[in-house]
Formats: C-alpha cells, structure tokens, sequence
C-alpha cells in the first residue's frame, strides 16, 4: 500500500513534471541540485505539518474561512521553517531568499489542504503529506541536476566532465522554462510508453 501512495506522489501525480503546480520555486531555485533538494524538504517540511494540523481541526472551521484558516496554519510552519534555516542552514536561507516565504502561498501546498487534509483522517493526511512532498523534491532535484550539469558542468560545486564547455543559458530564467519543457517531454514519453500508448 505504501509503494502504492509512493508512486503516486512521485510518479502518477508528482506536483511539477504531471500535474504542473508550484513552478514559480521550480524555476527560481532550481539552478542548483543543493537548492533545488533544499526547497524540496523545506516545502515537504510544511506540507507534512500543515496537512496534519488541518486534518485535525478540519471539523471546528467554518467552511467559509477555511482558505484563510488554512493560510494561517501553513504561514505558521514558514515561519518556523524559516527560523529553524535562519538557525541552522543559513547559507541556504540565504539562497532560497524570498522563495521561503512564499511557501504560504505555493498551490502546491494550499491545494493539498483542501482537496486532502480537510476530507481525511490524520493518518492518510500524514502519508498524503509525504509522497507529494517527495514527489515535489524529487521534481526539484531532477530539474536541477539536468540545469546544473549543463549550465555550469558542475554537481554540488564539483566539475561532472573535464572539458565539457556549459551551456550558462541553463541558469538563467528562460533556460529553466526550456528545461522544465525538456523534463516534463522525457517524462510524459516514458509514462506513455510503459502504458503502451506510444510505439
């Protein structure tokens, strides 16, 4: 069962390369492997806490403020979120910047509230939160390996292939809508092939 919910947040309805959501950060950050896995976990981080604390209260909020409740909620674990960087990983504070904050408003998180955490139990919640968040680190790290390698031939700060000249239009903002394109291509030939609706 879990391999099953696994596959789908990773695979069947991954954030990014299916369903397309949350491509703002995806963008932005994803011009190193170490922020691209950066954002991943810090996203992952408040859509595990915020589906949990959701979920349990879901049966006390009006159901015309749920969205603004719900914001609350998820600017609640930013915010911790953002201390706990500020605390620990401040080089990567400092890189991801402005993209922090605006995981309160990333539809990735806030659409999982309410088309999950708000209909189901703690527990489903709970691995709901998981997969789509690993789903959407998966994505990130993904995306920024392909920028990275060949925008600066490098992964993690360390040269990938002597002599390979890069490409510096992968780094920058329209190399990243190329590279999404080109990602999102490969992946939806692979799933169509597996299926047996491609040759």
């Amino acid at each position: 069962m879990f391999s099953e919910e696994i596959k789908r947040g990773v695979v069947k309805e991954n954030p990014i390369l299916i369903l397309a959501l949350g491509l703002c950060p995806a963008l932005a950050v994803s011009t190193s492997v170490q922020n691209g896995f950066g954002m991943g976990m810090a996203a992952t981080f408040v859509l595990l806490c915020s589906n949990i604390i959701i979920s349990l209260i879901k049966g006390w909020i009006p159901a015309k403020v749920r969205i603004p409740c719900f914001i609350v909620v998820i600017a609640t674990f930013v915010s911790i979120l953002q201390l706990i960087l500020q605390a620990h990983f401040p080089t990567l504070n400092r890189e991801l910047g402005i993209f922090i904050p605006l995981i309160v408003v990333n539809c990735v998180i806030l659409g999982r509230a309410e088309a999950f955490a708000s209909k189901n139990n703690p527990f489903r919640s709970v691995i709901d939160g998981l997969v789509m968040g690993l789903g959407f680190t998966f994505a990130l790290s993904i995306l920024s390996l392909f920028r990275e390698v060949l925008g600066s031939n490098q992964i993690w700060g360390l040269l990938v292939i002597p002599g390979f000249e890069p490409m510096a239009a992968f780094v920058l903002a329209p190399g990243g809508f190329f590279a999404i394109a080109l990602v999102m291509g490969l992946i939806t030939y692979l799933r169509d092939k597996k299926e047996g609706t491609r040759p």
